[in-house]
């Protein structure tokens, strides 16, 4: 086998290939593919760490070199695919899933995807308010009052508040700022957690504040939960739901571990 692993998802010589069509009209998920390797490591090399299997250098789905900025994610990506077992379940790889896209996808298209988080300024989940009940109001004022004023403080941006859904247009210099400061983010794995991070939460200043240091990944996610929490003090928690939440935190967590990839 050359420097690549073929298709990242799993076994690139024998083996029937997964049909979608059959396992639709089985009522099934597609097969995963085998796991092909005994040994997942890393190796530095002059542009970072790249991802081994079994002393390979491996790639990414568009033939990249599977290769991380620092060692600290080396370590976890290696760790990922050193834990599956005899089948490779994406699903288990956050990491590695979000590596590929920031290689693959961000890396070639850095401007459009800072586009797109901009967007977020003029939309962002923090400035929509309940106007009751008192406790929600009171809960999201603690989680979100100190992000606004930290925001004030690190861009100069003063966001204008809405209670409800209703639209409203933030100040331009405010767009400006927060625009800007992602706009500084040049580095595909720390904008591709930032993308990730503003998506899941639907709030580029949480998602800023955690590329600043400002929050904790652990407080970035509360603060951008702070309505299913009150949801589920209220009315319990839902276990679909739960684990549905659960799903995105992991993806969260892995995102936050990516904005300070280029740190």
């Amino acid at each position: 086998m050359s420097d690549q692993t073929t298709d990242w998802l799993g076994e690139p010589s024998d083996g029937e290939k997964p049909d979608p069509v059959r396992a639709a009209r089985g009522h099934a998920k597609p097969a995963l593919p085998r796991r092909f390797y005994g040994e997942a490591a890393f190796a530095e090399d002059q542009g970072g760490y790249r991802l081994t299997l079994d002393g390979r250098p491996a790639n990414t789905p568009a033939r990249n070199p599977l290769r991380l900025p620092n060692r600290g994610l080396a370590e976890r990506v290696a760790a990922e695919w050193q834990a599956q077992d005899t089948a490779i379940d994406p699903a288990r790889m956050p990491l590695t899933r979000l590596a590929n896209t920031a290689i693959d996808g961000v890396a070639p298209r850095l401007a459009e995807v800072a586009a797109d988080l901009c967007a977020y300024a003029g939309t962002d989940l923090v400035a929509y308010r309940a106007g009751d009940p008192e406790r929600l109001v009171a809960a999201q004022a603690a989680a979100w009052d100190p992000i606004l004023a930290w925001a004030r403080d690190a861009f100069g941006a003063r966001v204008i508040l809405s209670e409800g859904v209703m639209h409203v247009a933030q100040p331009a210099d405010t767009v400006a700022a927060l625009s800007a400061a992602v706009n500084a983010v040049t580095d595909p794995f720390q904008l591709a957690g930032l993308h990730t991070l503003t998506t899941l939460s639907g709030s580029l200043l949480i998602a800023l504040a955690v590329l600043k240091g400002r929050l904790t990944p652990a407080e970035a996610w509360a603060a951008a939960h702070v309505d299913e929490t009150y949801q589920a003090a209220v009315w319990g928690r839902d276990t679909e739901a739960a684990a549905r939440l659960e799903a995105r935190r992991t993806e969260f967590e892995a995102a936050a571990a990516f904005v300070g990839a280029g740190a």
